[in-house]
């Protein structure tokens, strides 16, 4: 019993990374569609609940809000509004690729594993609490965040919510311009 309570955290987040594995092979091997898309919102939640365990409260919460509710919600739209009936059935990925796939996955992983294990040894956090200090005080997750997101990387993240906003009003230029042509189009034969 003592085991289970020193190590109770490494165990927990053995159990949610297996969880978050799980759920990403269900998105590649479930062939319904919806089912593919509540696996990776599973997925999506049991990062979150990662990135909790991690005392990364501000990302868990982004992850749930972002990622599933707003992309969920995107995809279950884009499956509705597409019948999936009429689609023709294709071969498997998984069957064609699968040796290449595996063959990447272990190289990606060793690379990780690499990086992983090597930044720790230079840098020298290993504790996590890289971000907590700031300016020489110690701050909170979401404080910590904002100070370096709005000092040091201020010109970036400006770049990306103009490049993000001129691809929000293409995309509503795109979609009114075809929906005016099929109306046009498709009004005048009976």
């Amino acid at each position: 019993m003592d085991f289970l309570v020193v190590n109770f955290a490494e165990i927990l987040f053995y159990c949610l990374a297996v969880l978050t594995v799980a759920g990403g092979i269900g998105v590649l091997v479930f062939k319904s569609p919806v089912h593919a898309a509540l696996s990776l919102l599973f997925t999506f939640v049991m990062v979150a609940a990662l990135f909790l365990l991690l005392h990364a409260e501000l990302l868990g919460a982004v992850q749930v809000l972002v990622y599933g509710g707003g992309i969920m919600v995107l995809f279950l739209f884009v499956i509705m509004l597409v019948n999936v009936k009429t689609l023709a059935p294709e071969q498997a990925f998984l069957s064609r690729l699968a040796p290449l796939a595996v063959v990447a996955g272990v190289l990606l992983g060793v690379l990780i594993a690499f990086a992983l294990i090597f930044g720790v040894l230079v840098s020298g956090h290993g504790d996590g609490t890289a971000l907590r200090t700031v300016g020489g005080a110690e701050i909170g997750n979401t404080e910590a965040i904002g100070a370096v997101l709005y000092t040091t990387y201020l010109v970036p993240f400006e770049i990306v919510s103009v490049v993000l906003l001129v691809a929000m009003i293409g995309a509503i230029v795109f979609g009114r311009r075809s929906a005016g042509l099929e109306i046009e189009g498709g009004g005048g034969e009976s």
